[in-house]
């Protein structure tokens, strides 16, 4: 696997020349050899690949440094969507990953199910737990994530149970951000680059409200009918019996005309909500975090 030369002229994840990342190019590509020089001093590593924009230029950029003593290991579970793990085996099987899947089994936690403010801290405890024994069955120094620097002052209290794994950050390490990422994922022709932002479909499920894989499942289906009806950001926040939709706010109005709203009713309707809404403040991340008062984890 060969090297990608990094490129000039950074564009934004919606195409724009010049609307990218701020850091000087220069200052970019410090950034970009430095995360280099802090593989190339791991002996082997696991790499958490779940497809996303950080984890698959992680996974990219560690198997171009180190070659076959890298594992990408991704966890299907009834929380992952279908989509989603279609994508991460395509893109490792494009760019010659060294790639296994895994099955977790967080949905059997009650811990999980319950649906706490810190559910993710439950599921990421599932997923290390499964490489930390794969590392430790095969001799493999290190674990690592896609976290990037711009994680640091959100609530993510997964990275509560990659702490205590021990589990290693190098693009947070090296002070890379979600914008630096897509740019160096663009650079490199990986064409997750301008994906938008996704997470586990228990990220659509109100806190305390319980997790079940029928819940899960609803979710996935009507996603799927937004995407294929062209809306390319999108969330359905699952209330019960009322669908929540969130939308890139550019793609708002074309879901509020006529047609396509009774499109988006009727479809989402048949898969049993009772009312169909659409969110007027547009896809926010971590919405469902509002009501709660959070602190950074």
């Amino acid at each position: 696997m060969s090297r990608v030369p990094l490129a000039d002229a950074p564009v934004s994840p919606t195409g724009d020349a010049g609307a990218g990342v701020n850091q000087p190019g220069a200052a970019l590509e410090d950034k970009h050899r430095a995360l280099r020089r802090l593989l190339d001093g791991i002996p082997s590593l696991i790499v958490a690949y779940s497809g996303g924009v950080d984890s698959a230029f992680l996974a990219h950029i560690a198997s171009d440094v180190l070659g076959s003593r890298v594992l990408c290991v991704t966890a299907d579970s009834p929380s992952y969507p279908d989509r989603h793990r279609r994508m991460a085996r395509d893109l490792a099987e494009r760019f010659g990953f060294h790639h296994e899947i895994i099955h977790t089994a967080e949905l059997e936690r009650p811990e999980y199910r319950a649906n706490p403010a810190n559910r993710c801290y439950y599921c990421k405890h599932e997923l290390y737990s499964h490489l930390t024994g794969i590392a430790r069955e095969r001799g493999i120094a290190v674990i690592a994530d896609g976290s990037n620097a711009d994680d640091r002052g959100d609530y993510r209290p997964g990275r509560q149970a990659a702490r205590e794994f021990g589990v290693r950050s190098p693009l947070d390490d090296v002070g890379l951000t979600k914008e630096e990422i897509r740019e160096l994922s663009r650079r490199a022709g990986l064409p997750t680059w301008d994906e938008p932002a996704s997470a586990c479909l228990s990220s659509r499920i109100p806190y305390f409200s319980e997790v079940t894989d029928e819940k899960l499942r609803t979710i996935e289906r009507a996603e799927e009918i937004l995407r294929d009806l062209g809306f390319r950001i999108c969330r359905v926040r699952h209330h019960d019996t009322i669908a929540r939709i969130e939308l890139g706010r550019d793609e708002m109005p074309r879901a509020l005309e006529a047609e396509m709203a009774a499109t988006i009713d009727r479809e989402l309707r048949a898969l049993g909500y009772q009312h169909v809404v659409v969110d007027l403040r547009g896809y926010r991340l971590g919405s469902l975090n509002d009501a709660l008062r959070l602190r950074p984890v």
